[in-house]
């Protein structure tokens, strides 16, 4: 694909997204002001959206409303306003730093998985990035059965992407033929069903339908990442523009509270104190 025919095709990806937020937004403020919106980064939905269970289960005259989206589209919806809470699984940059404030609710580490029949269990980050690169398409290549190798990407604006790049690609380009999926599950659904296939996904989403590798020795774990041993780690922030409405105020402490325990079940490193430029 084309430098232009790529920058069209984010371009429209971006608009359709900032139309989705805004038309909730719109949604939101016609409804009940015990309405918390949050969009963004579909790494952290699936985790918010348990948060928003169990907080409704305490405070049941307020409503959650849980979107995706990607990274970017969440911090935009907290700078317009069509969220109350934008979600992003990856650092925010210097512009944005200056417009909006995170709140970090835990650490995840990123990991990089196969199909479970995949006897490759360990890969160098060299190897990683030359795969994801294209440089090597084999997986006979890497100590692997004589198999093609299928590259499974997120999409551009995705916070897992953009943490993957900045960890492990640096100025290497992703194999242009590489499949691109618009989430998380998505990844592991495609690796799950392709004995070839090798993507990257959140450590809190995989599950025994795929095999994370080590990368240098290392098994990607909580306890990996606490000793800092395994260092694929990125952040799952909370964005707000300016301070939040007494509903998402008592959601956001609830995250920052009880909720902890919650995210540390899923296999989420929690946050230290909120931690976070609050």
């Amino acid at each position: 694909m084309s430098e232009r025919r790529r920058f069209l095709a984010r371009t429209l990806a971006m608009v359709a997204l900032l139309l989705t937020v805004a038309a909730l937004g719109g949604c939101r403020r016609e409804t009940s002001v015990h309405t918390v919106t949050l969009a963004g980064s579909t790494s952290v939905q699936p985790f918010a959206e348990l948060l928003a269970e169990a907080f409704m289960s305490r405070h049941p005259e307020i409503s959650v409303n849980v979107q995706g989206g990607g990274s970017s589209a969440g911090i935009e919806a907290a700078l317009s306003g069509a969220a109350d809470i934008g979600m992003s699984s990856r650092h925010l940059q210097p512009a944005e730093e200056a417009r909006v404030r995170s709140v970090l609710i835990a650490r995840d580490a990123v990991a990089v998985v196969v199909h479970p029949s995949n006897p490759v269990a360990e890969l160098t980050r060299e190897q990683v990035r030359d795969i994801f690169a294209g440089r090597i398409r084999n997986w006979s290549q890497v100590g692997g059965p004589a198999r093609p190798i299928h590259v499974i990407l997120r999409e551009e604006g995705s916070g897992t992407r953009a943490s993957f790049e900045e960890m492990i690609m640096g100025d290497a380009e992703p194999d242009p033929r590489a499949l691109v999926q618009d989430s998380n599950g998505a990844v592991r659904e495609t690796v799950a069903h392709d004995p070839g296939a090798i993507g990257y996904i959140s450590l809190g989403l995989v599950d025994e339908r795929v095999k994370a590798v080590a990368i240098d020795g290392m098994t990607p774990s909580v306890q990996a990442v606490l000793e800092g041993r395994y260092r694929l780690v990125r952040p799952f922030l909370f964005v707000l523009r300016g301070e939040p409405r007494p509903p998402a105020r008592l959601f956001l402490d609830f995250v920052l509270g009880p909720g902890q325990a919650i995210l540390q079940e899923e296999g989420l490193i929690p946050a230290a104190g909120g931690g976070g430029n609050r």
